[in-house]
């Protein structure tokens, strides 16, 4: 299945991220430039960065100056993430071009790379849950309550890995179409930012 192997590659980026630790890292994608698989590799190593981004910022004694240079980092991050969505669909609608489309098809409620984003962020959720389930130096009753709360992502892990093969095999067939709205984002562009919009006049 398609989100099997997706979720094995954003596990692959989990754990290398985690071999050194560091935010500032480089990425090493061990695949294909461009190929469906160094792009999931890629989004979970943007969404990776940016969990360890918001954990960062809510430190209470970080400093004014780094927690506005850290913010700045997590917007980049969060148009990173945008753009490789994009880049997702826009395999899918190559994939599925060919399809002859139902009359009376249906749209879904996101794109099928939306849907993997969400899978992106829940292998994330597993991932430090897993972790804090197991801290040797945690009490039984938070080690409890995350196991319970593992559990949990566990089974939604599975409900949305479901939901998303029935999309892409509704789209193979015809009886889902997709329809992918480019970025309507407004206040990373100064003609659409009223604040930076004045900044250039």
């Amino acid at each position: 299945m398609f989100t099997q192997k997706a979720f094995e590659i954003f596990n692959q980026a989990i754990s290398t991220y985690h071999i050194k630790d560091d935010v500032n890292q480089e990425m090493p994608s061990p695949y294909e430039k461009g190929s469906i698989e160094d792009l999931l590799f890629t989004k979970n190593w943007i969404d990776t960065v940016q969990w360890h981004y918001e954990d960062l910022i809510r430190d209470p004694e970080i400093e004014p100056t780094a927690a506005l240079a850290l913010k700045r980092q997590i917007d980049a991050s969060n148009q990173n993430r945008t753009d490789l969505v994009e880049y997702l669909d826009a395999y899918f609608l190559e994939l599925y071009k060919s399809v002859e489309v139902d009359k009376n098809a249906s749209i879904n409620t996101e794109s099928p790379a939306w849907a993997f984003d969400r899978l992106s962020i829940l292998a994330l959720k597993i991932y430090h849950m897993q972790e804090e389930a197991s801290r040797e130096d945690a009490s039984e009753e938070h080690l409890s309550a995350c196991k319970q709360k593992l559990s949990i992502l566990l089974e939604q892990k599975e409900d949305l890995s479901t939901a998303i093969e029935q999309l892409l095999n509704d789209i193979s067939e015809g009886k889902k179409y997709m329809k992918v709205y480019k970025q309507m984002k407004m206040y990373n562009d100064d003609e659409l930012n009223p604040v930076l919009r004045a900044k250039r006049s």
